[in-house]
């Protein structure tokens, strides 16, 4: 049966059709459908691991037991897996064990453009990239054909253009060969103490050695000839947009790209005049091309940065930009991200942009309070850093900096990389407040579940865990839970604690505004009394989507029957944007804003 997939839908396909029974993984996009899809299949195992360090770490645990396994995770994901990584390259895996990263050229959802293909051969891991959603589905089948054959951990290369563009899936019958599942007790090949690693680095040098012949005769691996004047070596979504820019060219077409087919490449190389590597971001393919002593052009042409479509594949090679006929201009109002209507991180930080305190922030919903008009945040390198960095800002500004540090994180984000630099705060004693943004959820990626939650990714009630009673387990003496849609108590207690010896822990607590919609809780709305409000504008401050300004236009003036004589508009509220948090009511000091009665 043809049916129309993602290629995320179509990973989670082909691991359930080859027998895969478990996986692990962090949320990120572009990654995240890939594990919500593979959980929803009978008969599996699928968990959202508190980190990606914790999700390999797992992952691996279930392919040394003998079972196929897989670790999900984005290209930043693998940054903080790289530990266990490393050494799983030597250990082996005894079951299949397969790392699917989705990289993210442009950056569409990602604090970095990393080209993680550079994992691989830094690993000695081999890596396959599929190119269309058709390939999606058996590539993940071919890689744990690979990890199994060779006793190794196998990458999945996917893009964004890849993870969320769809194209046509043949769905095959579900073959589930036995698998034998058990732990083999072989200290000197899992336990890498120094005397044991040595020996198990000279096994993945040979292990290289065989994957570099079997590179050769992979069948994903083709050449396609046409004009030979012309060349293209290409992979994964690189390889559609130059096939779509280029039909009539010849290609080296490389569903492995490690390692790559060393005589497959110098065979094409000698069958055509021109020879060109089209590849997003970094020169991986071509600088291991130049390295054979192939002449070849690649980012002489083509960009180093974002990704590509036909189009850039075409003017890179051709140098000539294709003339489209222009459509009529049409002017589109700016439409910057911001937080949604109802949303508690609004509250917390337009309290904490009235501070004079640096905020370090983090990877979340709540970074776009960077944005005016909020400006409540100041800083966001990656998961987990903001308390890290707001206990080294304190150390380093010493009795100065009492009071104007504060380090901001999720609660997802806080259990994937904040206990630990919370930890260290309360071990080493600095002056900062720490606030958690508890809504309640993984809110950026789509409402994922987390330890905090009480349920799991498949579902089950669990344990919930309880983020004021870790903190003072870790040494935080002074915890305080505030509602961040309260401005006063906020205000207040933000106050007190910056005032405060050492440091603090503030759970801001307050569940997402979409959660809420998606549990179907009842929702109040707010207007505004046209013959009250001033036109101050002070609620446009809180950035709210809900909330927008309206000047006089004649029609409008006639319908308010009081207003001042400098007074150019008033401020509205879309009734069916609201959903009642209040917010612009507390910050209203003349009472303009109420409650819609029904």
């Amino acid at each position: 049966m043809k049916v129309l997939m993602s290629g995320n839908e179509a990973i989670a396909r082909g691991a359930y059709e080859c027998g895969v029974t478990f996986a692990a993984a962090y949320p990120g996009t572009p990654s995240t459908e890939i594990t919500e899809e593979f959980s929803r299949y009978e008969g599996v195992y699928a968990e959202w691991s508190p980190n990606e360090k914790v999700a390999l770490e797992v992952a691996i645990g279930a392919a040394l037991a003998g079972a196929n396994a897989m670790a999900v995770m984005k290209h930043v994901g693998v940054n903080v897996a790289a530990d266990p990584l490393f050494t799983v390259s030597y250990t082996g895996t005894n079951g299949g064990l397969v790392v699917i990263s989705a990289d993210d050229p442009s950056l569409h959802s990602s604090q970095n453009e990393q080209d993680n293909r550079n994992y691989a051969r830094f690993a000695k891991i081999p890596m396959i990239e599929p190119s269309d959603s058709a390939e999606a589905k058996e590539f993940i089948k071919l890689a744990f054909r690979i990890s199994r054959e060779f006793d190794t951990p196998v990458f999945l290369r996917s893009t964004t253009r890849l993870s969320h563009s769809k194209s046509v899936v043949d769905l095959e019958e579900v073959t589930r060969p036995e698998e034998v599942r058990e732990i083999k007790h072989q200290p000197q090949k899992y336990v890498m103490v120094p005397a044991n690693a040595r020996v198990r680095r000279v096994v993945v040098e040979e292990r290289m050695k065989k994957l570099a012949a079997f590179a050769e005769t992979f069948p994903e691996n083709r050449i396609e000839m046409g004009d030979p004047s012309v060349g293209i070596i290409a992979a994964g979504m690189a390889y559609s947009y130059a096939r779509e820019a280029f039909p009539g060219h010849s290609f080296l077409k490389l569903g492995m790209i490690h390692p790559l087919p060393v005589g497959m490449i110098r065979k094409f190389a000698e069958k055509v005049d021109k020879l060109y590597v089209v590849e997003e971001l970094d020169p991986f393919i071509e600088d291991q091309i130049r390295a054979l002593g192939i002449p070849v052009t690649g980012k002489a042409v083509f960009p180093y940065t974002h990704e590509f479509d036909p189009g850039v594949v075409e003017e890179s090679i051709t140098g000539e930009k294709r003339e489209l006929k222009p459509l009529p201009p049409v002017k589109i109002p700016p439409r910057p991200p911001n937080l949604c209507p109802g949303c508690p991180h609004r509250g917390l930080f337009y309290a904490l942009g009235k501070t004079k305190t640096f905020v370090a922030g983090d990877i979340g919903c709540y970074t776009l309070s960077f944005m005016k008009p909020l400006e409540g945040l100041h800083s966001c390198i990656c998961m987990g850093a903001s308390i890290g960095m707001a206990h080294g800002m304190s150390k380093a500004l010493g009795e100065p900096g009492k009071g104007k540090v504060v380090g901001v994180i999720g609660d997802s984000t806080f259990i994937h990389s904040g206990i630990t630099p919370l930890l260290n705060t309360a071990y080493n004693r600095s002056d900062v407040v720490i606030v958690i943004c508890d809504n309640r959820t993984t809110a950026m990626t789509g409402m994922q579940h987390h330890p905090a939650t009480g349920y799991t990714l498949q579902g089950a009630r669990t344990r919930e865990l309880d983020l004021p009673a870790l903190g003072r387990a870790l040494g935080i003496e002074n915890v305080r839970v505030i509602n961040p849609l309260d401005l006063k108590e906020t205000r207040a207690v933000m106050k007190e604690e910056l005032e405060r010896e050492g440091p603090s822990l503030v759970v801001a607590q307050s569940p997402c505004a979409l959660l809420l919609r998606k549990k179907g809780g009842e929702e109040k709305a707010f207007q505004v009394d046209m013959d009250v409000c001033t036109g101050c504008k002070v609620c446009l401050g809180l950035g709210c989507p809900a909330i927008s300004w309206r000047k006089f236009d004649g029609e409008l003036e006639k319908k308010i029957t009081k207003k001042t004589k400098k007074q150019e508009g008033i401020s509205v509220i879309d009734q069916d944007l609201c959903n009642g948090c209040t917010l612009c009511s507390q910050v209203c000091k003349i009472g303009a804003i109420k409650e819609v009665i029904s």
